[in-house]
């Protein structure tokens, strides 16, 4: 299993970038073209990367941890979940009682991946665990744009419906920017519309949602004791799912924050002096044990399906992390599988139980 060689990638990568900005310093650019030069992050493991451990990194599930003093405190974001699901069940069952109304969540699904299919039938569970009605739209594979919006928008007219989620990805031929924005900012629980980022983004605003992993990162690092007022904390990733809102999250609790992409340099060394150490860019145990500074609180938000064959459906869940490697080094690290996706699904049934609240005028 490769792991940890995105830093050979990126400095190839940023050697490119550099040229071509070379090049375009020559020739005078309209203000508005300097948003072409926003490139995609591209990342790339390096197989041939070998670490300073020399092993092979793993999943180890937190019962199969050894008891040492050394190891760091494993997260358990299970049980966190359960509590989250509790207060909400709680709440949704107050709100029916004083309004006789109940929260409502509405899939939008694209094509048959397994993956997505997957997740979907996890978030549909927790719904009905809680009391929050759900409904589904499938929609074939080679759909169009003006179908999909077609159903998001009887969605937004529907005043049963309180939230709407496009499940990502969404195949290559549909813009997938102009669907997520034909959400209703009122029921945009995912929180991916530009003006709740933007909001986010803005000091004295608040938005009406912030993505869950975003949220669910914070909700860990409180509830785990950890200190993030005046902290170094590096944000590996900025896609607006996770990386960006999780950098504005942390920043908004003050601590002082860097930012690690797919261009950036020796990123290793950036990581090794953060205190709290957030990633989610889909590449298996990118993020190798001496990445890390002695002590470090980690988020792993990543979540990649590794081939194998010891397992009965031929494949593995790990994160960005090498959780063998970390474990030995840092105080507190969420495990994957078992670690932020529970409690990312619980935020998504906070965020429809506030919208509900807010259509039903209940408090």
């Amino acid at each position: 299993m490769g792991g940890g060689g995105g830093g050979v990638a990126w400095r190839t990568l940023g050697k490119k970038w550099l040229h071509s900005t070379r090049a375009l310093s020559h020739t005078r650019i309209p203000p508005n073209s300097l948003l072409s030069l926003d490139l995609p992050d591209v990342w790339i493991p390096n197989t041939n990367y070998t670490s300073t451990a020399n092993t092979n990194c793993r999943f180890i599930p937190s019962s199969r941890i050894p008891a040492n003093e050394h190891m760091a405190t494993v997260i358990d974001g299970k049980s966190i979940a359960d509590d989250l699901k509790s207060g909400i069940a709680g709440e949704i069952c107050r709100m029916k009682n004083a309004v006789g109304k109940l929260p409502g969540l509405a899939v939008l699904l694209v094509g048959k991946r397994r993956d997505s299919r997957t997740f979907i039938r996890i978030k549909i569970k927790a719904c009905n665990e809680v009391g929050i009605s759900s409904f589904i739209a499938e929609l074939p594979e080679d759909c169009t744009e003006d179908e999909i919006i077609n159903v998001i928008s009887s969605y937004n007219e529907n005043p049963s419906v309180h939230g709407i989620i496009v499940q990502l990805p969404l195949p290559q031929h549909l813009d997938q920017e102009k669907i997520v924005n034909a959400v209703s900012l009122e029921k945009d629980v995912d929180g991916l519309h530009p003006t709740n980022i933007g909001n986010l983004a803005m000091r004295g605003r608040e938005p009406l949602f912030i993505p869950c992993a975003p949220m669910v990162c914070i909700e860990l690092l409180l509830r785990s004791g950890v200190e993030i007022i005046g902290k170094k904390a590096v944000v590996i990733g900025r896609s607006r799912i996770a990386g960006l809102p999780t950098s504005l999250l942390l920043q908004r609790r003050n601590a002082t924050v860097s930012t690690v992409h797919a261009f950036t340099k020796k990123p290793e060394q950036i990581t090794s002096q953060a205190d709290i150490v957030v990633t989610d860019v889909g590449v298996p145990n990118m993020v190798r044990g001496h990445w890390l500074k002695q002590g470090a609180v980690v988020v792993d938000m990543g979540t990649n399906l590794v081939k194998d064959p010891s397992c009965r459906q031929g494949y593995s869940v790990t994160g960005d992390v090498c959780f063998e490697e970390a474990i030995g080094v840092v105080s507190a690290i969420t495990p994957v599988p078992g670690g932020v996706g529970p409690v990312t699904i619980s935020m998504l049934l906070s965020n429809t139980l506030d919208s509900a609240k807010r259509a039903y005028g209940f408090t």
